[in-house]
């Protein structure tokens, strides 16, 4: 049986990146290459009632192999990588970490230093792959998919491991934020899932940001500067006057825990004309309204200082606290992932996600879904990294959950 950190490296070399603003869907096309895969590998390990749809959704069944009437549980990841860097040409390396700092690449003086990631302490004495410093790795998903391949192989080859029906499905677009818009609940029939898209070992999440992005327009006026008095409006100072009504402590890099923030994460455009482009985050329904009314306010305020609408917002939901959904008679789902957890010796993290998974929206559909580990660290950049004995322990965790 192919080892899951085999199956990891292979997924790793297919070029699934998403992209932003795309008018496909899936946003990219190469995403098909790693779900065309999937379907044939599941097709050998013996699942049942393939689908690959035309959206990119590759749903299986693990068929029952008890006479006990058992809920069905589903498990859930996405292929595609994060467009924040590049996919393409992911070259893993084996590290066999003994502590200190870790050398990517040589060649380009790319080092992942403990100064900078102390979670590496976590790691000595482990088996890591890790980037060639050039590329992200894919561990979000990629570690997931693997884990639970693994697991329906490890299943298959071991009957008398009694369970009921287990569906998988493979999701698209998780990373541009349209991972569950083609996911079809009724077709999957699961009666809950969980999404293997965590990071650290133990992760066990049912609760997650309400997430919601701001597009805001300004339209200036240009001027040649030594004749702009009374005509001139820079959009790029508007959009400086912007930000700077926000609290600066309420910023990603000054938060942690169940504490939300605004996130600038572009500014395009020209003194004539400027896009800014936020996300907002925040766990609480009544704080995260405040944030979007916030966004608001300081737009009104710019309009008020020049006398017109200079500046107008949009503001686009992405994704809901799935928490009061596992709250309202699902925290069974919940306790059997934590007891599955110490059984194979993993010891739970529950704690909230700063951020969200295909599992926030699916929970709002129809399908409760808690998010579980997957093992990867510092997800979406050069410095990412996994540890093949986690990975280990996640396909453990799922074959201990779906036991009858």
């Amino acid at each position: 049986m192919e080892s899951v950190e085999s199956r990891f490296i292979r997924y790793t070399k297919i070029d699934t990146e998403s992209a932003v603003g795309s008018s496909s869907f899936p946003s990219t096309a190469k995403q098909f290459d790693l779900l065309n895969l999937l379907k044939k590998e599941v097709e050998e390990i013996g699942l049942t009632n393939i689908t690959l749809t035309e959206k990119g959704y590759l749903y299986a069944t693990l068929e029952s192999n008890t006479d006990q009437e058992l809920p069905v549980i589903g498990f859930v990841a996405h292929v595609d990588t994060s467009p924040d860097m590049s996919g393409k040409g992911v070259n893993p390396q084996i590290v066999e970490y003994k502590g200190g700092d870790i050398v990517l690449n040589k060649e380009i003086g790319i080092t992942t230093k403990l100064a900078d990631f102390p979670e590496l302490t976590k790691y000595i004495g482990h088996t890591l792959i890790t980037t060639d410093g050039t590329t992200l790795l894919g561990a979000d998903d990629k570690a997931g998919v693997a884990e639970i391949i693994s697991a329906m192989a490890h299943l298959k080859a071991h009957p008398e491991v009694k369970h009921g029906d287990i569906r998988i499905g493979f999701t698209p677009d998780e990373e541009v934020g349209g991972g569950a818009d083609f996911f079809d609940v009724e077709l999957f029939g699961a009666d809950f899932a969980y999404t293997m898209d965590g990071s650290s070992e133990g992760e066990l999440e049912y609760e997650n940001f309400n997430a919601a992005g701001a597009t805001i327009n300004i339209q200036g006026r240009n001027v040649h500067p030594g004749y702009a008095k009374d005509k001139m409006i820079n959009a790029f100072s508007v959009a400086i006057d912007i930000d700077a009504e926000l609290p600066i402590m309420e910023r990603p890099q000054f938060t942690s825990g169940y504490e939300g923030f605004y996130h600038l994460t572009s500014i395009s455009g020209s003194v004539d004309k400027a896009t800014m482009e936020y996300i907002i985050r925040d766990h609480s329904d009544d704080i995260y309204q405040q944030r979007i009314d916030k966004i608001k306010e300081c737009v009104e305020q710019v309009n008020g200082f020049y006398g017109k609408e200079v500046a107008v917002v949009t503001i686009t939901e992405q994704y809901r606290n799935m928490r009061s959904v596992i709250e309202n008679g699902y925290m069974h789902i919940v306790d059997r992932a934590e007891k599955a957890m110490l059984s194979v010796g993993i010891a739970p993290q529950i704690k909230p996600i700063r951020g969200g998974t295909d599992g926030s929206r699916l929970s709002y559909m129809g399908l409760p879904c808690p998010n579980i580990f997957a093992g990867g660290e510092n997800f979406h950049g050069r410095h990412e990294f996994i540890s093949v004995e986690v990975m280990h322990k996640a396909v453990d965790f799922i074959v201990e959950v779906v036991k009858a």
